[in-house]
């Protein structure tokens, strides 16, 4: 069981936010979250911010920020971290390493992002600093248009699976009715989101926009206390395993671009360190950027060999109701994914589950949750596996 636990947490609704800025959108998670653990400012060792920006805001320094919304926190030692969409799972992690290097004992985790006020055009762009631009920067579509390249050649060699896709995508929208803190709350039914149409047109051949996640702002903190402090507080949700695996950046250089090798390996090795198999899991909150990524996930987490994720998706294994639920949350599809905030609400989403606070979502009975954030074209591949101590 890991040293560094999670005490307490808060989530911002995602969305298009009021909030005109992440230094707002923090300040709105973070006093929070210090209350939900029960615990003050005074009380905090370090702040662990996960930002991308790369240009949504002219303004950067952004571990300096949260300070700015809560001025007793102005002489706690703060660092930004950026490990693309994988930043908030960055920001959890070395926190966790600084509690259990001795550092400190009380540590504030805060993900954010601002992406709304960004023509979506220029968004593309700053996302596409996500890939290797050297070879990748001219794909039609930015970060879909990569995703699409690799549902093609998933396709070429495995077949057509656009009603998978649909059904992955129905799925977790009909999920995200239930999350109060969605982006998207609509159930748009497995016809819908397989129809090619003027509401779902064609992305980024061959993905939808239902096939897309969302372009939004939000934000979400946790706070992560020493085993010894989590023992005094209310909650405690445990780390069984973590781990970080990464792959090469340029896709052209991975001897199988559409295997996921990272992500394979990360599952891997967290369910060894664990002493857990797949059938040990309540539920898994896994990394739909978009729906052809969930689909290779359920392959690199070991549900399917390599071609067969489909069956997982036509046999309903990872349905709320199913063997293994993945996304009850919704996931990045109907949840929205602000960046830099995704990794740090992937594990409060987590946390809620096995604290049994996590109302219509809720798991029966969820005992061991695994949570996979991954940054990029599957190039930074985080897995945590965690489950309640307190």
């Amino acid at each position: 069981m890991s040293k560094a636990q999670i005490v307490g947490w808060a989530h911002a609704p995602f969305g298009k936010s009021e909030l005109e800025d992440t230094e707002a959108l923090m300040a709105s998670v973070a006093a929070p979250a210090l209350d939900h653990a029960g615990l003050g400012a005074d009380n905090v060792d370090g702040i662990f911010v996960g930002v991308m920006n790369n240009g949504f805001s002219r303004q950067d320094f952004q571990g300096a920020l949260v300070a700015m919304g809560n001025e007793a926190l102005g002489h706690v030692p703060a660092v930004r971290l950026e490990n693309a969409c994988a930043t908030g799972s960055a920001a959890i992690y070395t926190a966790m390493d600084f509690i259990e290097s001795g550092r400190g004992r009380i540590a504030l985790v805060v993900g954010a992002e601002k992406m709304t006020a960004t023509p979506t055009a220029e968004v593309g762009d700053i996302l596409l600093g996500a890939s290797y631009r050297k070879e990748e920067a001219d794909v039609d579509g930015g970060f879909a248009g990569l995703f699409g390249r690799i549902a093609q050649n998933y396709f070429q060699r495995y077949g057509d699976r656009s009603e998978e896709l649909a059904m992955i995508a129905a799925k977790n929208h009909a999920n995200g009715l239930a999350n109060p803190y969605a982006h998207m709350r609509k159930d748009f039914g497995f016809d819908f989101c397989n129809t090619v149409s003027e509401k779902n047109p064609y992305v980024a051949e061959p993905l939808r926009r239902t096939d897309c996640s969302l372009i939004s702002d939000g934000a979400a903190a946790l706070v992560l206390a020493d085993a010894e402090t989590a023992a005094t507080l209310e909650r405690a949700i445990a780390f069984r395993a973590r781990k970080h695996v990464n792959d090469v950046l340029a896709m052209s250089h991975r001897e199988d671009a559409i295997a996921f090798e990272g992500a394979r390996r990360a599952w891997a090795a967290a369910l060894e360190e664990a002493g857990a198999s797949l059938d040990d899991l309540s539920f898994v909150e896994t990394h739909d950027c978009f729906t052809i990524a969930e689909l290779i996930e359920y392959e690199a987490m070991g549900l399917a060999k390599p071609g067969d994720g489909y069956r997982v998706v036509r046999e309903g294994l990872t349905r709320k109701d199913g063997k293994l639920p993945v996304n009850p949350s919704g996931g990045l599809k109907a949840k929205g994914h602000p960046i830099g905030a995704t990794g740090v609400s992937m594990h409060i989403m987590a946390c809620m589950q096995l604290m049994n606070e996590a109302g219509e979502m809720q798991i029966p009975d969820a005992g061991l949750a695994g949570v996979f954030n991954m940054g990029g074209t599957a190039v930074a591949n985080y897995v945590s596996l965690m489950e309640r101590a307190k």
